[in-house]
């Protein structure tokens, strides 16, 4: 093993980003870059700064024939002993999950959407039907608006089974520590560099997307109080209009995340760092108790052009939902 890999390996038992290991040694992130690319080597003060910061001795640092039993005993912080033990991944591996996860953005990403905007249709039949525009009653358009919804969730939870199952032998990379074979780390971090452009595009756009989707139920809600015969259907109409921007956005957002994420996943940066793993471990509980209370509020109220503004909060608690996650975490060491 050659001295990049041992940085690279060391670093990520220890559970530190590349910027938090620069920090620790007094270097810039992309001095540690190259050190973990093979494009340099750090001088002699840094190898021993290195030697101190990951427990082992310079001799195992320099020497490629010496290995990991050379390491001394060293704690190995916020893992329990199970969770140390990390996954070997291969380049033939990365490879497929790179594939896999690059495919499976694009209909995770349509579900999602799907999910946001299953109450457009039901909105639209509702504010056809306040204003006289179908030749059935206003309860027939909600059963025909509910059964409409009900069949877009369920469409979208099949695309999550699916696409869930075939993903199963890759669930590894969220839960376990992994030690990446030569070579791993420099394709993910080039194929990252690469993909860093249209994932920069994507954010700005679902982002702009989701903040400006508010205008158009604003504006029907103005020109509501100015005509009380369409009032209450262009307020209906806004809030379909917000949703199915809401769902544009937030699919740019899930696409491109997801194919970013799949990057840091092998490198375990971001938020697929050791320590943020175990972090993460009650995030789907978390999602899933929000959907609960989204589609519980609705159909016990039928208040869908109120009950959106369940997403904003539950993205506002979610953050700090996290941080005391990372807290906890933190106490326990």
């Amino acid at each position: 093993m050659i001295l990049a890999d041992k940085i690279i390996e060391n670093r990520k038992k220890n559970g530190w980003s590349q910027e938090e290991l620069a920090d620790k040694l007094g270097v810039s992130r992309q001095s540690v870059s190259k050190w973990e690319g093979a494009q340099a080597v750090p001088d002699m003060k840094k190898i021993l700064q290195l030697s101190e910061l990951f427990g082992v001795s310079t001799d195992y640092l320099l020497k490629d024939e010496i290995e990991e039993t050379d390491i001394v005993a060293q704690e190995y912080a916020d893992f329990s002993d199970n969770e140390d033990i990390p996954v070997k991944v291969s380049v033939e591996e990365a490879h497929r999950f790179i594939e896999f996860n690059e495919r499976a953005a694009g209909p995770i990403s349509a579900g999602v959407m799907v999910c946001i905007i299953s109450a457009v249709p039901l909105l639209v039949l509702l504010g056809l039907s306040q204003a006289g525009k179908l030749p059935f009653s206003e309860y027939t358009a909600t059963m025909m608006g509910i059964i409409i919804l009900l069949a877009m969730i369920a469409s979208a939870v099949t695309v999550f089974i699916v696409t869930g199952m075939k993903g199963k032998p890759f669930d590894y990379l969220n839960e376990k520590n992994i030690d990446t074979e030569y070579g791993v780390s420099g394709m993910a971090k080039e194929l990252r560099t690469k993909y860093s452009g249209t994932h920069t595009r994507m954010m700005v756009i679902g982002v702009v997307l989701c903040i400006i989707a508010a205008i158009p139920m604003f504006i029907t809600m103005i020109t509501g109080y100015t005509s009380a015969k369409m009032g209450g259907s262009l307020v209906i109409y806004g809030v379909a209009l917000l949703l199915t921007l809401v769902g544009i956005g937030v699919k740019l957002l899930v696409q491109t995340s997801m194919i970013n994420n799949g990057y840091n996943k092998l490198l375990e940066e971001g938020d697929y760092t050791r320590f943020n793993k175990r972090a993460s471990k009650w995030d789907g509980i978390y999602w899933a108790i929000a959907v609960a209370i989204y589609l519980g509020w609705s159909f016990i109220t039928m208040d869908w052009q109120t009950t959106w503004i369940v997403w904003p909060i539950a993205g506002v608690v979610f953050a700090a939902y996290k941080e005391i996650i990372k807290m906890i975490l933190r106490s326990k060491k």
